[in-house]
């Protein structure tokens, strides 16, 4: 009886041991599901936090300061020898897709242009480029009039200038797309237009680098930013100046290093320079095809396919840029 009771004991001791490690491989497969859908709910909470934290604190990695009483405040500030600018989840600033005046050194007047100007009617709505927060609310009488800046995620920093009457407040979170301000003639002004600035770390960035103003598109998903591997004037603000206008100090104190830096290109720079100027680009849509995108613009397949190295059976993807000129 004994040793009959013993095997009975070990038996059921066994298939106990034997039962637990099925069971509790159970409860931790059904575990399984539920840990991924938390882990995944923390991710998102994560995210949206540090969307958040994004748009209340711009670039804050970047940029050494916040203030609202200077369009251009950052000084001699060490540039990141390269640095990558999402242009995605952007909008235009204007609808009008008439560029007036392009970045650049303008001999009429001896100086520097630093943005580009579209052509507007009076009242035209001008909205944020990007997601970001409003840096300076202000007017210039003698320089931008009604102006805007704005400090996006991305790094960059977009200014909109000669507006009637701004929208928007310092300190207030917009989002792409988003009424700032309406079209005008104020300031150093000569007719109704929007002058557009795209700015990184006080850096000049020629904006038709980044917009298309023609086809009311941006020219990619990104844009690479190369610092210049030297200190630069070109976002300096003179602390002495409190009355007048930024842009009047800049055109000023700037025209003689950006016109240096320029004439001290090579020639292969210059000739690099020009035809980036004079490429265009067209942003794959839907339902387009080589022969259509060759229509609208112009010209052949032959040629797009020679432009951007690809073959007539390519298959196109949306969003894809192909250079047409």
């Amino acid at each position: 009886m004994i040793v009959q009771f013993i095997k009975h004991a070990t038996a059921a001791f066994l298939l106990t041991m034997s039962v637990t490690p099925v069971f509790a491989q159970d409860v931790i497969a059904r575990q399984a599901p539920i840990d991924r859908k938390m882990r995944a709910v923390d991710s998102v909470e994560i995210q949206k936090l540090f969307q958040q934290e994004n748009l209340e604190n711009p670039a804050g990695d970047l940029y050494p300061n916040w203030e609202n009483k200077y369009i251009n405040a950052y000084g001699h500030i060490q540039l990141p020898s390269e640095y990558k600018i999402d242009l995605r989840d952007f909008c235009m600033p204007i609808n009008n897709r008439v560029v007036t005046s392009n970045y650049g050194y303008r001999r009429k007047f001896r100086r520097q242009h630093k943005g580009i100007d579209v052509n507007a009617y009076y009242g035209d709505t001008i909205r944020a480029a990007f997601d970001g927060k409003v840096r300076v609310v202000t007017f210039q009488r003698g320089g931008y009039g009604n102006v805007v800046v704005i400090r996006h995620p991305n790094g960059l920093e977009t200014v909109y200038g000669h507006m009637s009457r701004q929208l928007v407040k310092e300190l207030q979170n917009v989002k792409a797309g988003d009424p700032i301000g309406l079209a005008g003639n104020t300031g150093r002004s000569f007719g109704v237009h929007l002058h557009f600035e795209t700015r990184f770390l006080g850096e000049y960035i020629d904006p038709a680098k980044l917009f298309d103003f023609a086809n009311q598109d941006v020219t990619g998903d990104f844009y690479v930013f190369r610092g210049r591997g030297r200190g630069t004037l070109l976002g300096k603000h003179d602390n002495r100046g409190t009355g007048a206008s930024d842009l009047a100090m800049s055109d000023a104190s700037e025209t003689t290093e950006e016109v240096t830096y320029q004439s001290s290109e090579t020639s292969s720079e210059k000739r690099a320079s020009r035809a980036s100027r004079n490429t265009r680009i067209h942003k794959v849509r839907r339902g387009e095809t080589l022969s259509t995108i060759a229509r609208k613009h112009g010209t052949t397949v032959a040629k797009l396919c020679r432009a951007n190295g690809i073959s007539k059976g390519t298959k196109l993807r949306i969003g894809q840029i192909l250079k047409y000129s």
